[in-house]
Order: structure tokens, then C-alpha cells, then sequence
């Protein structure tokens, strides 16, 4: 590892490598626009609900991910800022309203991800099919990536989605095994690459993707088994990502990982046969997922022509 310092929590201000920069004048009323027009169409986003560092910047090029199944939690998982309580009854126009926005938006690639929806039969897998089928119509040419929740480890809710023809079957890992109980109680790390697995068994063709957090007292070893366990599932793309506390409810940051560190992560990732690896202090799952998306298939285009 590097010998770059150990930045730990409980310093007043973070690293200056994870500040986000605040947008121009006019790249805020774009901002200000794009939040009037999903409210106007009563639609959430995970980038308000769970603090995104990045929303700022992505709303600015009109990319946003969009949280179906409404904007409350059945768990309470410790690094989340998303309300826990009881979800309100599931919107059923929502499909369309998403495909609306979509349309209106021009939106050439799409992230549908949502809450946790334990109190569902099916966890909510039919509505993300639902909400992927209404975009299909509205927008043939959009690319549609999923990141959705472990389902409770029912194989035939993520049959449902998988069914459905997303581009992009993301499902995130979030930690190490050992820090599951504290940090991810609601989960359990096997079911999870049991899901991830399944995706990628059920249609070969189909991109996969995971992203882990780190900063929450997790060992280089750790990191490297994960990357492993995920391998074996087949996954395409990796991200790495700093946590960062939302309150102080929330789990604490244990370290600022360093620029030169996820510069390891990513190495190590890739030497491991990852084909597309995002790692760094701001990446977050749906972070530059256009742009992504794009490498990712010219990467497995390129693995194929050398086989």
C-alpha cells in the first residue's frame, strides 16, 4: 500500500479529494429545473435520498437515477440516509411516469434502482419489470440499467427483473462479510452473490455489476476476497466508493481512503478480470453510468475479438 497519511474520522473537514465542486450559475437552474420536473411528476431519486455527493454534477448533463417503489425503507441499514418506516401503497402509474420523463428528457441511458420493499410478496420485482417494459415502449433505444435490492433472496423476484431484459443487472455487495451485521443487518452477503450469480447464469449475455464501499474498517484482504466472491458470479463491472457519514445517526467513517489507494483497488480489480472498474473517493453506483455503459460493452467487444 501507499504511504500516503491515514486519514481517520473525526477530522473536521474532509480530505479536499472528496469536496464536490458547486455548479455555475447555470448549471444550477438546470439543476433547479430537472428537480421541478420530477417533482412535477412525482418521481424520486436516490440521489436526493440517500445524498449523492455527485448529484449536483450529474443533474447538470440531465442523468438521474430513479428510485420507483416511493422513498421509504423497510430496513435500516446503517450506512443509508433513506428513511426507514412503513412504505406507502406502490404507485401504479409510476411505470408511466417514468417512461414520461424519460421520453420528455431525451434520456439515452437510464438507472432504475428502489427501497427495499420487504413488505411485497415479490420484494417489488414486478414493478421494476413494469416500470423496464413502459420505457421499452416510450424509448426503444434507451438503455436501461437496474440496481435493485436482494429481493430477501427469492430467486424468482430477480428471475422477474432479470426476465425483463435490463442492459445492466446491478445488485451492490456494499461491504466486506464481517461488517454485514453492524453495517447491513437487514442482508446477508451470500444471498447476495447468490442473486448477482443468478443474473448472470440466466442470461450470459447480460452485464452484471456490484460496488462496495470503503472507509468502514474494512482490511485490504477483505476488499481482495470480495473481489474474488464476485468473480466467481461473472461480474462485468466493479465500483469502489468512500462512504461518507449522511448523519450522525449513521455509522462513522473509520478512514478516508486515499486517491493512490482506489488507484490500488482498481488495479488489483482489473488484474482480477473485471472488465469495466470505477474506483474512486466519489464514485457511487449510478456515476457516470452512460459514459460506463459505453466502455463496457466496447471492453467485452474487444475480449471477444482477441478470443
Amino acid at each position: 500500500m501507499s504511504n500516503a497519511p491515514d486519514w481517520r474520522s473525526g477530522v473536521s473537514d474532509r480530505p479536499m479529494w472528496i469536496r464536490a465542486m458547486a455548479p455555475t450559475s447555470r448549471k444550477a437552474r438546470i439543476v433547479s429545473e430537472m428537480a421541478s420536473l420530477l417533482r412535477e411528476n412525482r418521481l424520486n431519486t436516490v440521489c436526493e435520498e440517500a445524498a449523492c455527493p455527485n448529484m449536483s454534477e450529474c443533474w447538470q448533463r440531465r442523468h438521474a437515477a430513479f428510485m420507483i417503489l416511493g422513498s421509504t425503507c423497510t430496513r435500516a441499514c446503517a450506512f443509508c440516509n433513506i428513511r426507514t418506516g412503513r412504505p406507502d401503497p406502490v404507485n401504479i402509474n409510476e411505470p408511466t411516469e417514468v417512461a414520461n420523463t424519460v421520453r420528455f428528457l431525451g434520456l439515452q441511458h437510464i438507472v432504475i434502482t428502489s427501497v427495499n420493499r420487504d413488505d411485497l410478496a415479490d420484494g417489488g420485482a414486478g414493478h421494476f419489470a413494469r416500470v423496464i417494459i413502459a420505457v421499452r415502449a416510450s424509448m426503444p433505444t434507451t438503455t436501461i440499467e437496474v440496481l435493485t435490492p436482494d429481493f430477501r433472496g427469492k430467486l424468482r423476484s430477480g428471475d422477474v427483473v432479470i426476465r425483463a431484459q435490463p442492459d445492466v443487472f446491478n445488485h451492490n455487495i456494499e461491504t466486506v462479510p464481517r461488517l454485514y451485521p453492524a453495517i447491513r443487518p437487514g442482508a446477508r452477503y451470500a444471498l447476495s452473490l447468490k442473486l448477482l450469480d443468478r443474473a448472470k447464469t440466466m442470461n450470459p449475455a447480460l452485464f452484471t455489476k456490484s460496488g462496495l464501499m470503503v472507509g468502514l474498517g474494512e482490511s485490504r484482504q477483505e476488499i481482495a476476497q470480495v473481489m474474488d466472491d464476485l468473480r466467481t458470479t461473472g461480474i462485468d463491472f466493479l465500483t469502489i466508493g468512500q462512504y461518507l457519514q449522511p448523519t450522525v445517526k449513521h455509522a462513522a467513517v473509520d478512514r478516508y481512503v486515499t486517491p493512490a489507494e482506489f488507484a490500488e483497488y482498481a488495479a488489483l480489480a482489473r488484474a482480477k478480470g473485471f472488465l469495466i472498474v470505477a474506483a474512486s473517493p466519489l464514485t457511487r453506483s449510478s456515476y457516470h453510468a452512460e459514459r460506463d455503459f459505453a466502455a463496457l460493452r466496447n471492453a467485452r467487444a474487444a475480449a471477444a475479438a482477441v478470443r
